[in-house]
C-alpha cells in the first residue's frame, strides 16, 4: 500500500541517516586518536628524555645514511631524518618505519638543508643531542661540471647545520667527508696525516666543510668526528637495505656499483 511504502521509505532515511552519523562520528574519533597519538610523539621529539639520545641524521634516505640510522635505531636512540629526496630513496625510510614504528624511536622530515629558516625550525622544533650529517651531492664528475652546485649544497648547507646546532647547543657532531679531500697524494697508503690537497670541486667543497667544523671546535666545546671514505661498499645483512642509486646516476656511481654492473651485463665493461 501507499502508506505503508512511505512509512518504510522513511525507516530507510532515517537509518541512513544514522549510519551516516556513526561513520562520521567513528572517522572524528580516529582523527582525534591518530592526531593525539601524532601530538605525543612530537612532543618526545621536542624534549629531552634522560637517557634518551636523540639524532639528527641529515641525508638518512641516502645509501650510507640509512644504514647509520638503522644501526642507531637498534641500538636504541631517537632518530630523526632530514632528506629532501633529491638523491634519498623514500623506500629506505619506510623499511626503517616499518621495523621501529613505536613513537618516539623514528620520524621523517622532508626539507632542504640549503633554505636557513627551514633548517632553523627544525633545531627549534626538535631536542637534539648529536647530528649525523651525511647529507650531501657526491659526485666527482657531476661536480666538475655544476661546480657552484656542490660548494653550495656540500659547503655553505653544512655551515648552516653548524649554526643551527651553536645556536640550540647541540655539542656533538660526525661529518660524513670523503678521501676526494686528499687529491692525489705523493705516498701510499693514505693515513690521517697525509696532507689533504682536493684537485675537484666535490672535495673541495668537502675540504672546506671541514675547516668550518674544525675551526668552530676550537672557539667551542663541541665534539667532533669527521668520516673520509674511501670506496662503500655492502648493506644491511639481512637485505632490508642496500644501495639503490638512480638509473640517471648509475654512470656517475662508485667502482663497486659498476663492477657489479658489468658482472651482470648492465654495462658492456669498467672504463
Amino acid at each position: 500500500m501507499p502508506g505503508m511504502d512511505f512509512m518504510e521509505t522513511k525507516r530507510r532515511s532515517n537509518l541512513t541517516r544514522k549510519l551516516i552519523l556513526i561513520a562520521g562520528v567513528t572517522a572524528l574519533l580516529i582523527f582525534m586518536i591518530n592526531k593525539s597519538t601524532s601530538a605525543s610523539n612530537s612532543i618526545k621529539f621536542s624534549q629531552h628524555e634522560p637517557g634518551v639520545t636523540h639524532v639528527l641524521v641529515t641525508g638518512g634516505a641516502g645509501y650510507i645514511g640509512s644504514h647509520a640510522a638503522l644501526r642507531l635505531l637498534k641500538d636504541s636512540y631517537r632518530v630523526t631524518i632530514v632528506d629532501n629526496l633529491s638523491r634519498g630513496n623514500i623506500g629506505a625510510v619506510k623499511v626503517l618505519q616499518e621495523l621501529f614504528p613505536e613513537p618516539g624511536r623514528l620520524q621523517f622530515i622532508y626539507a632542504d638543508l640549503g633554505d636557513a629558516a627551514v633548517v632553523n625550525k627544525i633545531f627549534k622544533e626538535n631536542a637534539f643531542d648529536a647530528v649525523m650529517h651525511f647529507a650531501a651531492v657526491a659526485y666527482v664528475g657531476e661536480s666538475t661540471a655544476e661546480p657552484l652546485r656542490y660548494y653550495h649544497n656540500i659547503t655553505s648547507n653544512t655551515l648552516l647545520i653548524v649554526k643551527a646546532m651553536a645556536a640550540r647547543g647541540v655539542k656533538t657532531l660526525i661529518y660524513s667527508s670523503t678521501c676526494a679531500t686528499y687529491g692525489e697524494p705523493d705516498k701510499m697508503p693514505i693515513t690521517e696525516d697525509t696532507p689533504q690537497l682536493p684537485i675537484n670541486p666535490y672535495g673541495k667543497a668537502k675540504k672546506m666543510a671541514e675547516d668550518i667544523i674544525m675551526d668552530y671546535s676550537k672557539t667551542s666545546d663541541i665534539a667532533v668526528m669527521v668520516l673520509r671514505y674511501f670506496n662503500v661498499i655492502g648493506s644491511d645483512p639481512e637485505g632490508r637495505l642496500g644501495e639503490a642509486p638512480r638509473p640517471e646516476l648509475r654512470e656517475q656511481g662508485r667502482i663497486s656499483g659498476a663492477c657489479f654492473d658489468a658482472a651482470r651485463g648492465i654495462i658492456q665493461g669498467l672504463k
